[in-house]
């Protein structure tokens, strides 16, 4: 088998050397059945922990939401658990990335996946596509019983010998209930407004808001229309990025394309930030910011086009997360978007959180006490997160958009001549390095593989 096409991978399991030594089989809890949190219980489990339990709100696993990118680093862990087959039964190789100012000057054009020289692809994927082989892996491998929908976390207290004492809300139809629980270990995975998040910091706040608007949706169109690759397009005020998610279908040889757009809101900030903060998944009718992107051509893909085949449409106020100064506290930790919500950019949101569950259960199995377990894994994981969450304030590799506008506002024949090769080559090199999704990094393989026990 080629390095560059990897054979799918069975998870192993821990040795019994490598176990953790609690005693007992401890009992951990994951809040929230995101990618973060499914994730965590697969990684678990492969690590050798046998009783995990996963509390989702929603009241059953849809396949929701619009799409995402997996960066290889992403890839190769979800490979390693086994899940890479089914995973590109439903998603699409990214073979290429292109930055274009709005004027349809190509910026930059850039390999990805194995064609960058990664031994693992980048992959464009239905988010709720994702979400169902994760769910679908957990309840064949944990058994059913260990993801509960409609469970809510809505509380945290931290109990003298560090274990903590969840209070979880059920509700099924008008009828609710409520409830306490103490498991061994608790994961915050329950996204960028997490209850677990708040009760380890109860003077945060809500995220902070930027001013800027985030618009999302997927559309079908046939794949002519929408080219092979991925596009970034804009300038220093507002961007959209388009790119397929799937192999074409059907006899129109239609495709499944992901779309975002940001601008600032024209709504003053205060009043703008209030209606947000109380609806932050708005349908909203394309017709009220498809004139922002009329003329948005590139390279023959129309993204007005793209915008008009779209069902629905989701408004956002683009926020993150203030870097935090730890995550854990006693036998609780944070994962994903509740322990580093970044912006949107550069394709590190579900990848980040993927990694992060890998490296959490990697070093829950090094060590016998889980609080010194989940120490481990911040330790790791912490310092490199918020230094990406500060990359992407300053836009991460999509500055190249905004120093084009800067000193070609109207456009150019010959990028080299505005942003010299040197100086493109460094900014994405310099990002991925953050990351640590850099091709030499990824090809040593995963850190957070089982060691084969010394005899």
């Amino acid at each position: 088998m080629s390095p560059h096409n990897p054979a799918p991978r069975t998870p192993a399991p821990y040795g019994p050397d490598h176990r953790p030594h609690y005693g007992h089989s401890p009992h951990i809890v994951i809040a929230g059945g995101g990618i973060a949190g499914l994730t965590a219980a697969l990684a678990l489990h492969a690590a050798g922990f046998e009783r995990v339990t996963v509390v989702e709100a929603a009241a059953a696993i849809r396949p929701l939401g619009a799409g995402l990118n997996l960066m290889p680093n992403a890839v190769r862990e979800l490979d390693a658990l086994g899940l890479l087959d089914a995973l590109e039964a439903g998603a699409l190789r990214t073979r290429e990335l292109r930055y274009y100012h709005r004027s349809g000057g190509l910026i930059s054009r850039e390999p990805r996946g194995l064609g960058a020289g990664y031994r693992w692809p980048q992959l464009s994927v239905h988010r709720g596509h994702l979400q169902q082989v994760l769910a679908g892996a957990v309840r064949a491998r944990l058994g059913s019983a260990a993801l509960v929908t409609g469970v809510k976390v809505t509380g945290v207290e931290l109990l003298p010998d560090g274990r903590p004492r969840l209070r979880l809300e059920h509700r099924e139809g008008p009828v609710r209930g409520r409830a306490s629980l103490e498991p061994d270990v608790l994961v915050g995975a329950d996204g960028i407004r997490s209850a677990v998040r708040a009760a380890l910091n109860p003077a945060e706040g809500g995220p902070p808001w930027n001013g800027m608007l985030v618009w999302r949706g997927v559309s079908r169109m046939p794949a002519r229309a929408v080219g092979s690759f991925m596009l970034i397009a804009g300038d220093d005020r507002q961007k959209a990025v388009v790119y397929p998610m799937g192999r074409p279908t059907g006899p129109g040889r239609e495709v499944l394309v992901n779309w975002a757009l940001a601008r600032p809101a024209d709504t003053p900030g205060d009043a703008c930030e209030e209606r947000l903060r109380g609806d932050w998944n708005r349908a909203v009718p394309v017709d009220a910011f498809l004139p922002h992107y009329e003329g948005w051509e590139f390279d023959g893909v129309s993204v007005p086009a793209v915008l008009r085949a779209a069902d629905t449409a989701h408004e956002y106020p683009m926020v993150d997360r203030e870097p935090l100064d730890r995550w854990t506290h006693g036998r609780t930790t944070l994962i994903g978007d509740a322990a580093h919500a970044m912006y949107p950019i550069g394709s590190n949101g579900a990848t980040q959180s993927i990694v992060d569950a890998r490296a959490l259960a990697h070093a829950l199995a090094r060590h016998s006490d889980p609080a010194e377990g989940l120490a481990a894994y911040e330790r790791e994981r912490r310092p490199a997160m918020t230094a990406l969450q500060h990359a992407n304030r300053q836009l991460g590799p999509e500055v190249v958009i905004d120093l084009a506008h800067a000193r070609a506002p109207h456009g150019f024949t010959d990028i080299h001549q505005v942003i010299p090769a040197e100086e493109l080559a460094a900014i994405a090199g310099r990002y991925a390095a953050t990351g640590a999704f850099d091709p030499a990094t990824v090809n040593q393989g995963s850190p957070y593989e089982p060691a084969v026990p010394t005899v």
